[in-house]
């Protein structure tokens, strides 16, 4: 098997990353979305390949000094290898060189494992977002500051 590559995304890779984004999420982005995050400005995009294959993805977008991650996924089979911890590493970086001073993201309530690692990372859980997802689930929305 070979190693994981981490660059930046590239419109060629939205097919892939679209089939993952299905694989992963129960209310998945359409693949449009996709398409207009790669052109937007304030937009820190990455995949990671095996063997030329997408096997995970990092949508972010900054405005000012605060950034979102939007997006963040790993197929199944290659999850627990440090391939999110790679990316996530990759955003935190880029934002502390770009005087950006906040991030934050939301997690799916019931998603505990979510919730820890980005507590490994130094996310707090700041507030609940009520009925967030189209289920209806709740969000916790996560922060860190820089």
């Amino acid at each position: 098997m070979g190693d994981v590559v981490i660059s930046f995304a590239a419109p060629g890779d939205v097919d892939d990353i679209h089939r993952l984004e299905h694989a992963s999420f129960p209310a998945p982005w359409r693949r449009s979305f996709f398409d207009s995050e790669l052109i937007a400005s304030g937009r820190f995009n990455l995949v990671a390949k095996r063997e030329g294959a997408v096997v995970g993805y990092l949508f972010a977008m900054w405005f000012l000094d605060e950034m979102h991650v939007n997006k963040i996924a790993v197929d199944e089979t290659m999850r627990r290898q440090g391939i999110a911890l790679q990316m996530m590493e990759r955003c935190i970086h880029f934002a502390e060189n770009h005087g950006i001073h906040m991030i934050s993201l939301e997690v799916r309530k019931s998603n505990e494992g979510a919730q820890d690692f980005y507590r490994f990372l130094k996310f707090e859980p700041t507030y609940v977002r009520s009925r967030y997802y189209p289920d209806g689930e709740a969000a916790v929305v996560m922060t860190k500051k820089l």
